[in-house]
């Protein structure tokens, strides 16, 4: 747990950090994928100097950003700490750039944490002792938090008070400790994993979306004026943006790959063609697809025609772990339309058939014009 004044000089970098020290560590195949929505160490390194640090200043997310505004301005108006958070939504979208910018907004300093870190209430019972008056916590992947601490949790965020258990068996006592009103913020990649009465405390949800390939290049034009990477008029960003799987950590992650391309084989001068080039030397493809999704649809086209297969099946037949495919591969697949679960397996759409430059097959069951009555 740390706390941290994200507006202070350096507060940024210093978050990211945090960050960094308490986030789960990544698999080696999420680590070896360029376009994985999980941040590795050089991500939050990089993204601490990228995040915008105003509400004023976060592009995309236009409801969400409307919403939070009248929050935040509302509770500095009447002098109190806004209600408590809840940002859900995929990895990579800029929930903990949004807790950040909370902090800011309010003027406060933020604390931050993690839900596998939290393990005790006697850890909760901790971080929260230590709050001042309109300190904004932040924890991040909050649906991991264990169960005692959540109970903790839910008097905490409702009374600004815990109950500190003192001994063991029948002669242990409950002394109620007073904390100072704060503000919680909770992401999670899994708002369904949240027990309903936590949720229920949360007086302001937000879910985030994926962004737009026009957002997302606004977004790499703005990182490439921080970073000093020259952006020529031939549409580099636009191609990167659209490589990009509507998720900014990625469009950040791919412009600095693209980057590193241009410095060592061009004049370090991004243009639509040099981006085109370097990214397919990265083998990340025009919809964002990198080797292990073709390998995927692939495999579910090419050896198992269309499906249905199992997960299993599926699995060894591209050399990879069951949930390596089922939380890597699948969830892009899934939401680009190109594979389908259904309840005997995973099937190809036709647009996985025409990714891969083939025809779909005819559904089946259906007869020819005419053939009815011959």
């Amino acid at each position: 747990m740390t706390g941290l004044d994200p507006a202070a000089p350096g507060g940024a970098h210093m978050a990211a950090d945090a960050a960094a020290r308490e986030a789960p560590a990544l698999t080696a195949a999420e680590q070896e994928r360029l376009i994985s929505p999980l941040a590795d160490a050089d991500d939050r390194v990089i993204e601490g100097a990228l995040r915008p640090k105003r509400l004023h200043e976060l592009i995309g997310q236009m409801r969400v950003r409307e919403q939070l505004s009248l929050v935040l301005e509302g509770a500095l108006r009447r002098g109190r700490p806004p209600d408590h958070v809840l940002l859900s939504g995929p990895p990579g979208l800029g929930k903990t750039t949004i807790a950040m910018i909370i902090s800011a907004e309010l003027g406060a300093p933020m604390r931050i944490t993690s839900g596998p870190a939290v393990e005790r209430a006697g850890d909760l019972a901790a971080i929260l002792s230590t709050l001042g008056e309109g300190d904004v916590l932040f924890i991040d992947e909050i649906h991991r938090v264990a169960r005692p601490a959540e109970e903790m949790l839910y008097l905490a965020m409702e009374d600004f008070r815990v109950d500190v258990v003192v001994g063991k068996g029948p002669g242990a006592t409950a002394i109620p400790l007073d904390i100072a009103p704060f503000t919680l913020v909770g992401a999670t990649t899994r708002a369904g994993l949240l027990p309903a009465p936590l949720r229920d405390r949360f007086g302001f949800t937000a879910h985030l979306d994926f962004y737009e390939p026009a957002e997302l290049e606004i977004i790499i034009r703005r990182s490439a004026d921080l970073l000093g990477v020259a952006l020529g008029g031939g549409g580099g960003a636009e191609e990167i943006a659209g490589r990009s799987r509507g998720t900014p950590r990625i469009a950040n992650r791919l412009l600095r790959r693209v980057r590193d391309y241009a410095e060592v084989r061009a004049d370090g001068v991004i243009t639509r063609d040099l981006a085109r080039a370097a990214l397919e030397l990265y083998e990340v493809d025009e919809e964002g697809l990198d080797r292990l999704d073709r390998a995927v649809l692939g495999a579910l086209v090419i050896r198992f025609g269309g499906g249905p297969v199992g997960l299993s099946t599926l699995a060894v037949a591209v050399g990879e772990e069951a949930e390596t495919v089922e939380v890597v591969a699948e969830p892009f697949l899934v939401r680009a339309g190109l594979i389908a679960r259904t309840p005997r397996g995973r099937i190809a759409t036709p647009a996985a058939w025409e990714h891969l430059g083939l025809t779909p097959p005819e559904p089946p069951g259906l007869a020819a014009p005419g053939s009815l009555f011959e």
